[in-house]
């Protein structure tokens, strides 16, 4: 895992969006992964500019595939993965919902959806794939205790990511949907790079146990210690120096 330490958040959110433009202007490149969170609305925030410069036709080629969705989320609720990914980057860079892949949260089988979304997201292949760090170790929705081999699949969220999550359901973690289809740790392993964004002094104890211990189901975020081209943007108080 090669790591960068930058001062603050906003030069983090800078240095991602940079190597993010470098793919998705690469019409040559696999579909890229991406995410979503808090962390990813400043990466994105800096990201539009740049394409924007680069022009429409630059980019035209765009397809991607998002990590997650919450079961039981339209696509045209606001609080659901597909309006945020609408919000942040569809609209402002004019990019149909079609070329922005996510598990469909109302197919009435939930499970029977994420095994068509592992398919299409193997059919397709994945080059680089955005993650974000969740303060139990999680990537993705994979929860603790989670090991390398997991698939895609439908999750049960732990209570303390649907609080980490309450902020886009007025607050209230009990509003937070119990489940998400979410892409698995084999997934995210088999793609070509990862790039991996934390910031924040919340994240401090969970990135050290990242970097410091073995990959472990206790952390989810650990095996990406394995793959041979993972790149880690990190700020200072996240590092801790």
């Amino acid at each position: 895992m090669k790591l960068e330490v930058l001062d603050c958040p906003k030069a983090v959110a800078d240095r991602a969006a940079v190597l993010l433009a470098q793919v998705l202007l690469d019409h040559t490149r696999p579909p890229t992964g991406l995410a979503t969170g808090r962390t990813m609305v400043s990466v994105y925030g800096s990201l539009v500019p740049l394409l924007k410069q680069a022009g429409i036709a630059a980019y035209g080629h765009w397809r991607s595939f998002n990590l997650d969705e919450y079961v039981g989320l339209a696509p045209g609720d606001g609080r659901s993965f597909a309006a945020y990914m609408a919000k942040y980057l569809g609209k402002p860079l004019a990019i149909p919902a079609t070329a922005m892949q996510l598990p469909n949260g109302l197919a009435p089988n939930p499970s029977h959806e994420a095994e068509r979304y592992r398919q299409e997201v193997q059919k397709r292949g994945l080059g680089l794939q955005l993650l974000g760090l969740g303060e139990n170790g999680h990537v993705g929705f994979n929860e603790p205790p989670c090991g390398a081999s997991a698939p895609c699949r439908c999750v049960r969220l732990s209570p303390a990511t649907r609080q980490q999550n309450a902020s886009a359901f007025g607050g209230l973690a009990e509003a937070v949907p119990e489940r998400a289809i979410t892409l698995g740790l084999a997934d995210i392993l088999a793609a070509q790079q990862l790039l991996f964004v934390v910031t924040g002094t919340n994240k401090k104890a969970v990135l050290r146990r990242v970097l410091e211990e073995a990959p472990q189901e206790a952390v989810p975020a650990s095996w990406l210690q394995t793959h041979p081209d993972c790149v880690l943007l990190a700020d200072r108080a996240a590092v801790g120096f």
